[in-house]
């Protein structure tokens, strides 16, 4: 019983629910751990928020999910693909810049190893084939994009008539996708830059000109 001279303590104010802030820890999970192993209770838990708010804010765990694989394709770590078919002038200097900043990004300790769409489809189960059907059709429609891009060159004589643009497409994202499970392994940027090299030796015709590194670009 509180005596009259004495003040009762104070409650701590409630944790105010930042959405934004609450996506971020939920994409740090799934990048880290794949969908699969994120648990609705590891999601709770590094939101700080109760089951029920999740599923107020986000919905189920799916929806949860394709939100954050929206929200990492507009960050710089899952951007740098379409930004560059966008900025380079020629199809070898898109590539050659794509290939290149994967091996960076995908090495970065700043935040998990690899790319989220690649690695986060390793352990979907059958009970989940939508997450996973949605991850792959992610996954190719980048493939066309790469195919688009690669026939617009040959096209405008970037690269020889006889170049075979769906081969090639589908060769620069099973590199791309190798280079994530390296880095998963442990691949430093400059290893998977070593890889980058010769997978660019593969470019067929003309290979310049060569993009700028990041600290070179005007």
């Amino acid at each position: 019983m509180v005596g009259m001279s004495e003040t009762p303590a104070k409650r701590g104010r409630p944790r105010t629910f930042d959405r934004a802030e609450a996506l971020t820890a939920a994409t740090r999970l799934f990048w880290e751990r794949g969908y699969e192993c994120t648990s609705i209770g590891d999601l709770t838990e590094a939101l700080g928020i109760k089951p029920g708010s999740l599923y107020a804010a986000f919905g189920d765990k799916k929806s949860l999910f394709k939100e954050v694989v929206g929200s990492y394709g507009r960050s710089p770590a899952g951007a740098f693909m379409s930004v560059a078919l966008e900025e380079e002038p020629t199809a070898y200097g898109a590539f050659a810049r794509i290939l290149r900043e994967a091996a960076v990004i995908y090495s970065d300790p700043s935040h998990p190893a690899g790319c989220l769409t690649i690695t986060a489809a390793t352990n979907v189960t059958q009970q989940d084939t939508e997450v996973a059907v949605f991850l792959r059709t992610l996954r190719n429609a980048n493939l066309a994009t790469f195919e688009d891009r690669l026939r617009r060159a040959r096209s405008a004589g970037e690269l020889p008539a006889d170049a075979r643009p769906r081969a090639l497409a589908a060769y620069f994202a099973t590199v791309i996708q190798g280079m994530s499970q390296r880095s998963l392994d442990g691949a430093t940027a400059d290893e998977l830059n070593e890889t980058v090299e010769l997978a660019l030796a593969a470019w067929p015709g003309a290979r310049t000109p060569d993009p700028l590194p990041d600290g070179q670009r005007p």
